[in-house]
């Protein structure tokens, strides 16, 4: 049977202050709607969904402190689809917790890792492309499936994806993955895009959840085992104080270092074969405020704001007013972002946005 489950366990530090601790930025209200109501991230994502999992099938991987507010922001969902994290412990232990649990549930469960972070347009394309990558697994259960982005310009910001041998019968979209290289610097990008073989990769995946348990045994064998555990308090009396004792000892480690990296290594895969399928639409990862404000409409001299804001003489600048009765006035200004909230105020020039991750590290626990 086919599932998905979303990924929502991310901090957003890189989006502060409107993005905290008791609302990171995929609970934030602050995308602009086709109706002109607001949705957070997340809400988009599960929206996404429609017409290809069934809704009883979607699964959110969150933190458990969460719980309460997903439950109010995303119709319909229950808490037996709400997969509770202790502690985040990276992308390669939400995966793995969302493949044992549904493993107990269903030997067959295939499913699909989605991001709760991006913008992804038309949805057509994606749900088409989506339906391609649960085919592959279900021809053959040894595939793992990459989607990889087709890119627009040599970040450096993306992990890339070599596409390889082209697999029969996909129409030239899936591929063999050749190997995975994480963020490159700006002259390697550059010659990653202008080869034509590189996409950026775009987390998400689809898997057989056994698929996945085997290949963490192979690789992880101190996480499989502690999933192993889990897996089987889950369900019963011992399932809460289980997780709560075994999930936070497990090695923090990404999915990419953990499983796709040494799942691409001939001498490590054994029978299992990493596959790609080509995204060929709009993709825009909201993680910073540069790339929220290509969310908004700008004026004439590149000057975007939401909630209360006059810019004269300005350009380039964004701002983010979350208060009420309150107005952020810019005058002379280029290339300047404010973001202000009832509890803090960040100026910054655009090509700092990057470090704001530096400073948040530095501000006290009552203002993250």
């Amino acid at each position: 049977m086919r599932y998905a489950v979303i990924m929502a366990g991310g901090s957003g530090t890189r989006l502060w202050p409107v993005s905290v601790q008791g609302e990171p930025k995929q609970l934030v209200r602050f995308i602009p709607g086709p109706d002109g109501v607001p949705r957070s991230l997340l809400h988009i994502a599960a929206d996404r969904l429609e017409g290809l999992v069934p809704g009883a099938q979607r699964l959110i991987c969150t933190g458990e402190v969460h719980r309460g507010r997903i439950k109010e922001g995303i119709p319909g969902i229950t808490d037996d689809q709400i997969i509770g994290e202790p502690m985040p412990r990276d992308t390669v232990n939400a995966v793995g917790l969302s493949a044992a649990i549904l493993e107990k549930q269903d030997p067959d469960a295939v499913f699909a890792v989605l991001t709760a972070d991006h913008l992804i347009e038309p949805e057509e394309t994606f749900r088409a492309r989506m339906e391609l990558g649960y085919r592959l697994v279900e021809e053959d259960p040894n595939r793992l499936v990459t989607f990889a982005i087709e890119p627009t310009f040599p970040a450096t910001g993306f992990g890339y994806v070599k596409r390889g041998t082209p697999i029969e019968k996909t129409d030239g979209l899936a591929f063999e993955v050749e190997r995975f290289v994480e963020k490159p610097d700006e002259a390697t990008a550059k010659s990653y895009v202008d080869s034509g073989e590189y996409g950026w990769n775009s987390g998400m995946f689809v898997w057989r959840a056994s698929t996945v348990m085997r290949a963490l045994e192979t690789f992880k064998p101190e996480i499989a085992r502690g999933l192993r555990t889990i897996q089987k308090a889950w369900g019963t009396e011992k399932q809460a104080e289980v997780l709560a004792e075994v999930f936070p000892k497990l090695e923090k480690i990404s999915v990419d270092f953990a499983l796709m990296e040494p799942a691409t290594d001939p001498d490590q895969r054994g029978d299992l074969q990493v596959c790609t399928v080509t995204m060929d639409l709009d993709w825009l990862d909201v993680g910073s405020w540069p790339s929220f404000g290509e969310t908004l409409d700008a004026d004439a001299q590149g000057n975007a704001h939401t909630g209360g804001a006059i810019a004269m003489d300005s350009s380039g600048t964004l701002t983010v007013n979350r208060s009420e009765n309150h107005t952020v006035c810019l005058l002379g200004c280029e290339d300047l972002i404010v973001i202000h909230t009832d509890r803090a105020t960040l100026v910054m020039p655009r090509g700092k946005a990057q470090d704001l991750k530096k400073l948040h590290g530095t501000l006290p626990d009552e203002l993250k």
